[in-house]
């Protein structure tokens, strides 16, 4: 996909991205972390400067960012709160892709101009209470009713589901097949009888960006709501793995943003906190520590790069992806232990944002597959290679 952006515009894009986390966005983080959402008159910021569209075409009224471009923001989000970025970001990943990559074009005029604005949006539904690494074992059906599918199942640990207005579901739409087939990727609206939104979940780090059960209760909608048509039945699977190859290269830029951080607000304390006389930054083992920090954020911030130009340019990625998902979401856990370390018993107070973000960034190395999966992923495709 050609960027609608030429290269003074996108920098021009950043710059202004950068000033309204630093300027904007930062500042608030105690009062997000504390109150649980994000304001809405900043998500209101947030539709005017057009984040929601930021990979959506142009003829839709998105940005139509190139992948290469859209980690770029990412990472540059990904400096303060997942929080603020979570706002928006299943509209330009995972909540809207699906529909860019197979939708038909009925489906992408009904959706994607509300999605690229804002006014909609989005959630995708995969995990389920007994499906999560093992995504092809999902229970959720769909079985043909006349001119409806009628669903029933429930999804778990849904980002954004409270405040979704369009659901991509995936479902069992043929129970004779097992594993990946059969499986359909269905567009739900919020309003639906019988869908219902548990409340948000009590989580470990990442306040402010909900995550909720999903429940299906004999949900109707229209046969042609299958992502792609009815010829598309039974590859949701198939796309959702496409989705899932941008998503993982978008968590490991968002790793590399907290990462950038992390070592920032390390080093600056470092050079201020004095012990023995001196700054602790003239220390051995604390440059030990920040020199490995810096180490890992550089070979992950090439791994990104790398993943997100082959994919752009239409090579087969997943390894790639996988590779970076999993090396970045590591990293940026050690990094974060690190940071709190230098910071000593000041880290582990809430004074100071080393403390939160040590706790957001666990989460990193759970979703868009855990690493115990991805590692599985890298295997396989090392093996292909030497068989």
């Amino acid at each position: 996909m050609a960027s609608a952006f030429d290269e003074e515009s996108f920098a021009q894009l950043l710059d202004a991205v950068d000033r309204f986390v630093r300027h904007r966005l930062m500042p608030l983080e105690k009062q997000v972390e504390e109150a649980g959402e994000v304001p809405s008159d900043v998500i209101d910021e947030m539709k005017k400067m057009g984040l929601f569209g930021l990979g959506i075409p142009q003829e839709f009224g998105g940005y139509e960012l190139t992948l290469f471009q859209e980690v770029q923001v990412q990472m540059a989000f990904s400096y303060t709160s997942p929080a603020f970025r979570l706002v928006f970001w299943p509209n330009v990943g995972i909540g809207s892709k699906g529909i860019v990559l197979a939708g038909t074009p009925a489906q992408k005029e009904k959706y994607l101009p509300g999605l690229a604005s804002g006014e909609l949006r989005a959630s995708f539904c995969l995990t389920e209470p007994d499906a999560g690494s093992d995504a092809a074992s999902l229970r959720t059906t769909a079985v043909r009713d006349g001119d409806d599918w009628v669903i029933n199942g429930s999804k778990r640990f849904i980002t954004n589901a409270s405040r979704a207005h369009v659901f991509t579901v995936m479902a069992r739409t043929d129970s004779s097949k097992r594993g990946a087939a059969g499986i359909s990727a269905i567009i739900v609206e919020r309003g639906t009888p019988g869908l219902s939104v548990g409340k948000p979940e009590n989580k470990m780090g990442q306040k402010g960006s909900p995550i909720c059960d999903v429940v299906f209760e004999d949900v109707r909608v229209p046969v042609s709501n299958i992502i792609g048509g009815l010829d598309a039945e039974g590859n949701g699977f198939r796309m959702a793995m496409q989705v899932l190859d941008a998503g993982r290269i978008s968590v490991a830029a968002s790793g590399l943003g907290m990462a950038r951080r992390l070592i920032d607000e390390a080093a600056r304390y470092a050079l201020q906190r004095k012990q023995f006389g001196q700054p602790i930054a003239k220390f051995q083992l604390i440059q030990a520590m920040l020199a490995d920090s810096e180490t890992e954020y550089l070979a992950g911030h090439a791994l990104v790069m790398q993943a997100a130009a082959a994919l752009e340019a239409g090579q087969e990625a997943t390894a790639q992806a996988a590779s970076a998902k999993y090396f970045c979401s590591e990293s940026v856990s050690r990094i974060a232990d690190r940071a709190l370390q230098i910071f000593g018993g000041a880290g582990y107070i809430a004074e100071y944002p080393v403390e939160r973000l040590y706790r957001d960034a666990r989460a990193l190395r759970i979703y868009e597959g855990t690493s115990q999966v991805l590692q599985l992923v890298i295997a396989r495709a090392m093996l292909k290679r030497y068989e």
